[in-house]
């Protein structure tokens, strides 16, 4: 007697099967679109939460503090002086009888002019607005005077403390206001 031999299931070799539904559409074809849109919309849920987590990181600004202490009274010498200019954007004019902030703004468009020590005024080097030493306009198109800042010398060690947040008008008669300037004896 023999033994029945197993016979070992193979696969058939025939295509599979390419069901194909009345408009033409086979079941690869279904799945390889429904892969696509898949992908495109996690691809547009990524884009959306990226942008959105940008709005938890905001760009920072730093600038400086707008209070600062300015030295001695008597490290200036007379005229005009330009060690605040760059961090500050303010000058220390001294002249006889006082001392003052200017804030270094033009008045016309908010460009930052420059001190011209031979011709002894500012001047605006983006549209030719001057003004005096004092900070009074007298050339081009600037509108008014540029601001001054307040200015005091602190009690407890004698320095000159300047804070620019602190503006003082010249057309609204500011000028003369205290701490708008500090009296030199």
């Amino acid at each position: 007697m023999s033994t029945p031999q197993k016979r070992a299931i193979r696969p058939s070799r025939e295509a599979p099967s390419t069901e194909v539904l009345e408009d033409g559409v086979t079941r690869r074809s279904t799945f390889k679109w429904m892969t696509i849109a898949w992908v495109g919309f996690a691809a547009a849920t990524g884009a959306g939460l990226t942008a959105s987590l940008r709005f938890l990181f905001p760009n920072v600004l730093f600038e400086p503090p707008t209070r600062f202490k300015a030295g001695d009274p008597s490290t200036y010498a007379f005229g005009v002086d330009e060690r605040w200019k760059a961090k500050y954007r303010v000058w220390i004019v001294r002249n006889s009888d006082s001392m003052y902030a200017i804030f270094a703004r033009c008045t016309h468009l908010g460009c930052t002019p420059n001190w011209l020590q031979a011709q002894n005024k500012f001047k605006c080097p983006c549209h030719g607005s001057g003004y005096y030493m004092s900070g009074v306009n007298f050339e081009g198109p600037t509108p008014r005077p540029m601001e001054r800042v307040e200015i005091e010398v602190s009690t407890d060690d004698g320095q000159l403390v300047v804070d620019t947040a602190v503006r003082y008008i010249y057309e609204r008669g500011q000028w003369s206001d205290p701490k708008a300037f500090v009296k030199m004896a």
